[in-house]
């Protein structure tokens, strides 16, 4: 299959548009590392907030919906859609806190919250764990999605068994848009790729919602209608049976278990660290909650990611996911998120064959600029800044700033090499991000509690991180337990041994936790602290904050089903999840106005 005239300029000038933007905004990235890394402090929260929601578009994300989609229906969705709990927690718990810290990176975070050996330990090593090793799988995934979605949208037969990696014209592909986005994203830092978030998340949102409408509209779809009388009822139900579901075609699926649902609604969102779901936040959302203009656009930034994320991005991937069990039925389950890139390929025509594929190009593009952006940042402030070349080593601040620029950069371009490397070995990389993102299950707890309860301290975190594998090893290897079994006794091994060390190693120091008071202003457990300050206890707006966060949970759930009920013309439903949707709306408005949320 080829491209026509009018979809190559249709990609061309996309590309050159993304590396203009970069040019542009060369100067303003290269003052210092908050312009480079946080934009100067100075988005507003829809740059901030979409800049979130096209970074976690990437290009792998419709095509693993679509699989889940033919392995458990729409149900099967909470395996993400239960992140929304902790990301409305952060967004009224946490966002303000980041904002009001004043740092460059999260992980800067660990040494103004704790301090000493350990705390330096722990910021050293998870700088080269999350900026390299953690960060090229990542990169490494979305570069595995984007060969097949070539493979199979141009029909490129993939390397034999006895050839090498070397001889992969869609590694050297990948390889290729690799090097655009390092270019733009290492000229123009954080605001270069904010800015190009906002085009490329609007192209890839209006690209999946055209072929939605497209393929739905199909004869053998036969529109809505036709779609659910050809399917069966299980797969268009938003919540889990109990037990397993009828089959109803030939890939043998279940709908997601209640034990699984449960595990997910009431444990994982809090328990288990994942990236772009960190429990309180973390990664590039802290980094965009920290680049946002003051802590209001920070709130509203997340705000506007959870509703964005959580409620419009899904459906258009759900309804392409569902249309392709009827146009291609004899996909094996392995491959069924292929059939997001065959209905591109198969059903759009010249034009918008090219507009879709530069919405995946987008998508792709949106998430390896953050990933290179957020793991150089580590590698510069927390690294090498902090271990090698600290301020005091340069005549001045300008060329300190300079110089860690110019390092930014570099790290930049030594990321984007690793992952490309890494890419060349994604079948043994996918099995151990598997392996990493089971062995988060516990961290989430440690990650929340260090802003509301001076007793924890760089143990904690430090027990927290390296309980989890441990706990995954001898559940899930040596007993060879499974999903939600496995998880929950990872958790609960987890949370006894941070518990333990917590309480049998001393609490920070005075100085530290002062200091760290002083700055974040944090509300909890700090009576002992602000005690020694001399600071009188405020009115806690802990209750306020926590009828908005369900409030927020209540309304964008609501609209979630209320999209999806009226796109399958379950009005009833409909009308139903409407009225819930206003009552939390409601509810998150009345106590929203009773917290200092409004201020600033």
């Amino acid at each position: 299959m080829h491209l026509e005239l009018i979809d190559w300029i249709i990609v061309i000038a996309f590309l050159l548009l993304s590396l203009l933007i970069g040019l542009l905004l060369k100067n303003k990235a290269s003052g210092s590392l908050t312009d480079y890394f946080l934009g100067g402090r100075n988005l507003p929260w829809y740059v901030a907030g979409i800049s979130m929601v096209a970074t976690t578009f990437a290009a792998d994300t419709p095509l693993w919906v679509t699989e889940v989609i033919a392995q458990h229906g729409i149900s099967g969705n909470w395996l993400w859609w239960n992140m929304l709990i902790g990301g409305v927690l952060t967004t009224f718990f946490f966002a303000k806190l980041w904002r009001r810290a004043n740092i460059v990176t999260e992980l800067e975070l660990i040494e103004l919250r704790y301090g000493g050996p350990a705390a330096a330990f722990l910021r050293g090593f998870k700088s080269i764990y999350m900026g390299i090793f953690l960060n090229i799988v990542v990169i490494g995934w979305v570069n595995f999605a984007l060969m097949k979605i070539l493979q199979v949208f141009f029909e490129i037969e993939s390397i034999g068994p006895d050839q090498m990696w070397y001889e992969d014209k869609l590694l050297w592909i990948v390889g290729g848009a690799m090097v655009l986005v390092m270019i733009y994203s290492s000229l123009s830092g954080l605001l270069g790729v904010a800015v190009t978030d906002m085009i490329q998340f609007t192209i890839a949102m209006t690209g999946c919602i055209i072929l939605a409408i497209v393929v739905l509209n199909t004869e053998k779809v036969g529109g809505i209608s036709g779609l659910k009388a050809q399917l069966p009822a299980w797969r268009f139900d938003f919540f889990p049976h109990v037990g397993e579901a009828s089959l109803g075609d030939s890939i043998k699926t279940y709908s997601v278990g209640i034990g699984a649902f449960l595990t997910f609604f009431t444990v994982q969102w809090w328990a288990s660290w994942y990236p772009g779901a960190e429990p309180g936040g973390g990664g590039y959302i802290a980094q965009r909650m920290m680049s946002a203009k003051n802590e209001k656009h920070a709130i509203f930034a997340t705000l506007f990611f959870s509703i964005a994320h959580y409620c419009l991005r899904p459906w258009p991937w759900i309804i392409v996911g569902l249309c392709a069990l009827v146009l291609y039925p004899d996909l094996p389950p392995e491959e069924a998120g292929t059939g997001f890139v065959l209905a591109m390929r198969d059903y759009l025509p010249a034009g918008l064959k090219g507009m879709l594929f530069v919405a995946f190009l987008a998508a792709y593009m949106s998430t390896i600029s953050t990933q290179l952006n957020w793991g150089s940042s580590y590698l510069t402030n927390d690294f090498y800044k902090r271990f090698f070349k600290p301020e005091s080593k340069f005549p001045d601040e300008q060329s300190a700033q300079k110089d860690y620029v110019q390092k930014a950069r570099l790290f930049t371009v030594l990321i984007m090499v690793f992952a490309f490397f890494a890419t060349t070995q994604i079948s043994s990389i996918d099995a151990a991000a598997k392996f990493l993102i089971q062995c988060g299950a516990g961290l989430g707890m440690v990650l929340i509690l260090r802003w509301y309860w001076w007793r924890i301290n760089a143990w904690s975190e430090i027990a927290a991180t390296l309980a989890p594998f441990a706990g995954y090893t001898f559940f899930n290897v040596i007993f060879e337990l499974e999903f939600p079994e496995s998880f929950l006794l990872t958790v609960g091994f987890s949370t006894v041994v941070w518990l333990v060390v917590t309480f049998i190693t001393p609490p920070e120091s005075e100085t530290t936790l002062a200091n760290f008071y002083e700055r974040v202003r944090p509300d909890g457990v700090w009576g002992a602290v602000r005690e020694r300050m001399g600071i009188p206890k405020g009115k806690s707006q802990l209750p306020q904050l926590a009828l908005c966060w369900i409030g927020a949970i209540v309304m964008i759930y609501a609209v979630l089903f209320f999209i999806g009920d009226l796109i399958f013309q379950n009005w009833e439903s409909a009308i139903m999840w409407a009225i819930v949707g206003v009552i939390g709306l409601g509810t998150l408005l009345f106590f929203m106005r009773k917290t200092d949320i409004w201020d600033g």
